[in-house]
């Protein structure tokens, strides 16, 4: 049979290795790390997160919360993984990201028909059939074979990452412990309170700080779900009070009120030893980092085991590349699969290798290629990297705004419950029609 190559293992590629070894198809996962690290990764472990340890709403009325449901449903490896390392983060899903990547890794390695291979893929592969998931980060080397065959320019956008605290240093005496609207327990989330004046003497040194520069001939664009902390308090001085440091839905034990703004830290394993400032992306220079940062009630002689950073992601113009079923159109056999191929986040990513990894194997083993209904949320994604204007595309999270209307308006918090329920029949439906479950060894 067919031995499919996979280049970049994170969170797409050790899926689409995942999907294809479980429908009885071998497999050669490239990944460079460690011999070559990028910009954001820290560690040689496939499927490393290297910005939140959030995979955001665990909620099945949520769009995101669907998707991961859907993946679990098509037996989902990285699921699986984030399930067993999770640690607590209210009504999200987050996980102990060394225990998550260490899962999935082994995972893979002790599979027989997955070889792991170390090394830089600076061409394209020449075998039959190839999906490359090199992620936002992918070599430039690699881009340009890429642009060879698609005839196409990059696209880019540049994402930062939140800067990650130790424990042992928080000034517990002023932090508390809540989930917001949660009356019992203790809960999830660790809480610095600010009064109004902490708060804008804060945005007034953030926004007098220096900032890593970008090169001269590069525009700052940044993916609106992410934005740097100091770009968002650009918009004005209470942009932030009603964004990532919002109070509402908490009380501070110590006044019995609710604080005037408030900075969220998230564990970022189960030891609860280094917790996330959640919301805190930031391209702030890192002795900035730690003096405008520790202005936060709390923080004040905070050690930092993680600054934030800011780095380039490269994209394709998906319309105008790639077919529903993720193939390159102008190479039959050539998938493109994560954040390369037009979609944003780490859910999101993932979902668009496990359906790369489907339809890789249904070619290798000379089965028709598959695309999931566009009212799953799959299909979503699907229909709008390879549907929307090249004119305007950018990538995107998840959301019910991807989704066919529904058949009769509902109140918009019933919205979700019913997008979630036509989504799940019609999963179960196309998996019957497809057979896909048939295809499993």
């Amino acid at each position: 049979m067919t031995k499919v190559v996979i280049v970049g293992g994170g969170l797409a590629g050790s899926e689409a290795a995942w999907q294809l070894a479980r429908r009885g198809v071998p497999v050669r996962l490239y990944e460079m790390r460690p011999l070559r690290l990028t910009p954001a990764h820290k560690t040689g472990f496939l499927a490393e997160l290297v910005c939140s340890n959030s995979l955001r709403s665990a909620e099945l009325t949520s769009a995101v919360g669907l998707l991961k449901e859907e993946m679990r449903l098509l037996g989902s490896l990285i699921m699986e993984a984030a399930l067993a390392t999770r640690v607590p983060a209210g009504k999200a899903l987050a996980v102990d990201r060394d225990r998550f990547a260490a899962f999935v890794t082994e995972r893979l390695a002790a599979h027989p028909l997955i070889e792991i291979i170390r090394e830089e893929v600076r061409e394209i592969p020449p075998e039959e059939v190839v999906i490359i998931a090199t992620g936002p980060l992918t070599s430039e080397s690699l881009a340009a074979a890429l642009k060879e065959i698609t005839g196409e320019e990059y696209l880019y956008f540049y994402d930062a990452i939140a800067p990650i605290v130790y424990a042992d240093s928080l000034n517990m005496s002023v932090i508390f412990r809540a989930s917001r609207y949660d009356e019992k327990g203790e809960g999830d989330y660790l809480n610095c309170p600010l009064t109004e004046r902490e708060y804008y003497r804060f945005v007034e040194e953030l926004l007098a700080a220096e900032k890593v520069p970008l090169k001269e001939f590069e525009d700052p664009r940044y993916f609106e779900g992410c934005l740097p902390i100091e770009v968002m308090a650009e918009r004005g001085p209470d942009t932030l009070r009603f964004g990532p440091m919002k109070p509402v839905g908490l009380k501070d034990p110590r006044t019995g009120q609710e604080p005037f703004a408030v900075v969220q830290l998230r564990a970022e394993n189960r030891e609860k030893t280094l917790y996330n400032l959640v919301g805190f992306q930031t391209k702030l220079t890192w002795p900035e980092q730690r003096r405008v940062f520790r202005l936060i009630p709390g923080l004040e002689e905070a050690e930092f085991a993680r600054y934030g950073s800011i780095h380039r992601n490269t994209f394709i113009c998906a319309p105008r590349i790639i077919s529903p079923t993720l193939e390159i159109r102008k190479r039959s056999g050539l998938f493109l699969a994560g954040q390369l191929s037009g979609v944003e986040g780490y859910v999101e990513s993932t979902a668009m290798g496990l359906l790369a990894g489907i339809n890789a194997a249904r070619l290798a083993r000379g089965r028709p290629l598959v695309t999931p209904p566009p009212t799953t949320a799959h299909g979503a994604l699907v229909n709008h990297i390879t549907s929307a204007d090249p004119r305007h595309f950018q990538p995107m999270n998840i959301n019910w705004g991807l989704f066919p209307r529904l058949a009769r308006r509902l109140p918009k918090r019933e919205r979700g419950k019913h997008y979630s329920r036509r989504a799940l029949e019609d999963l179960t439906r196309w998996l019957k029609e497809t057979g896909l479950l048939e295809d499993l060894l």
